[in-house]
């Protein structure tokens, strides 16, 4: 077991598995990339020849069940757009393969719950894709917020967008599930509940941007937000789909620290009361997929995990239910107190 390697088959042969996964398989010590799977036949025989891999181990979106006969497919990673999730997470764990999920988990929390006990019920190991807690930049914000090291959090100022191409499945409600907030927000969501160590209590929002840009009139264009945590802690959140904003502000009691560019692949940069931040950066995917890797090989929980993903689902739904009302909601997320671990 120790000299054993997990095959990964990559399901979406889009622009994250393209430009991200694929090179970081390259420098993976736990995984190797064993299958493809694809709805474009033509790319798929053109990345598997590129990549060398066989035509057994590259399957179309109709083909994907077989993937269960795959003895070289440890787990598959899906990179799929929103609205496909659900259903390929519960094909997989039919066929038997664990699973990780690219964010967000679902379109909405029922669907996560599904998929948890599909997972269970198959006895396969289910992580969400979320890159940056295996990031060094991000484990040193968890350190200096989580061990109070400038005192205790008091305000956190997040802002994550990006400008959006004008067509495209992000922009369909019915694929998408949502705007900005389903896409970039997440990020901002997961590093308030990992800086403090804490769940947020309750949340306010609302919908900003240019209501009347056509290509926004199904998903919003931006959304503000703010959650609560005890102890009078508020993370101010914003995610648009028409700026390139990256950065994340920590006020305490007696210094602050930041990050920007903040969730980027690469290219972080931090600073603190005291000076910059020093780490030594590295593949973020890699060490993701490593991670993982080792979860599925050693029996190890995976610290990213489905119940995450759902708790984030849970706090997204609330979020946009808090910007149509136009007013503050309470929180109860006792049951999905999955924190990091410092």
């Amino acid at each position: 077991m120790a000299n054993k390697k997990a095959g990964v088959a990559l399901v979406g042969m889009g622009e994250y598995a393209v430009t991200q996964l694929i090179p970081a398989l390259q420098e993976t010590s736990n995984c190797y990339l064993a299958a493809l799977v694809s709805g474009d036949e033509e790319k798929l025989t053109a990345q598997g020849r590129q990549l060398g891999i066989g035509q057994e181990h590259l399957y179309t979106y109709d083909r994907f069940d077989a993937i269960a006969d795959d003895a070289a497919v440890d787990f598959v990673y899906i990179t799929l757009p929103n609205f496909l999730h659900y259903e390929y997470v519960i094909r997989a764990a039919a066929a038997g393969k664990h699973i990780i999920c690219e964010k967000p988990m679902a379109m909405n929390p029922m669907e996560c719950q599904q998929m948890i006990r599909a997972a269970r019920d198959a006895h396969v190991c289910f992580s969400m894709g979320y890159r940056l807690h295996f990031d060094p930049f991000h484990r040193e914000l968890m350190r200096l917020g989580q061990q109070e090291v400038f005192g205790p959090v008091k305000r956190i100022t997040m802002r994550n967008s990006m400008n959006a191409e004008k067509e495209g499945w992000r922009l369909d409600a019915e694929r998408s599930g949502g705007g900005p907030l389903m896409n970039n927000g997440i990020y901002c969501i997961q590093a308030a509940i990992y800086i403090t160590g804490k769940l947020p209590v309750a949340v306010s929002a609302q919908f900003s941007g240019k209501e009347a840009a056509v290509h926004f009139n199904e998903v919003e264009e931006g959304i503000r937000w703010k959650l609560f945590f005890d102890d009078n802690v508020v993370a101010d959140c914003e995610s648009r789909y028409d700026a390139n904003e990256d950065m994340i502000l920590v006020e305490a009691a007696s210094g602050w620290f930041k990050l920007e560019p903040a969730f980027a692949y690469d290219g972080l940069k931090g600073e603190t009361t005291n000076g910059p931040i020093s780490v030594t950066p590295i593949n973020q995917q890699a060490a993701q997929l490593d991670d993982f890797a080792s979860c599925i090989l050693t029996g190890r929980q995976s610290p990213v995990s489905a119940e995450m993903g759902m708790r984030d689902m849970e706090i997204i739904a609330a979020i946009y239910d808090a910007a149509k009302r136009r007013n503050c909601l309470r929180l109860t997320l006792q049951e999905y107190a999955v924190l990091p671990e410092m």
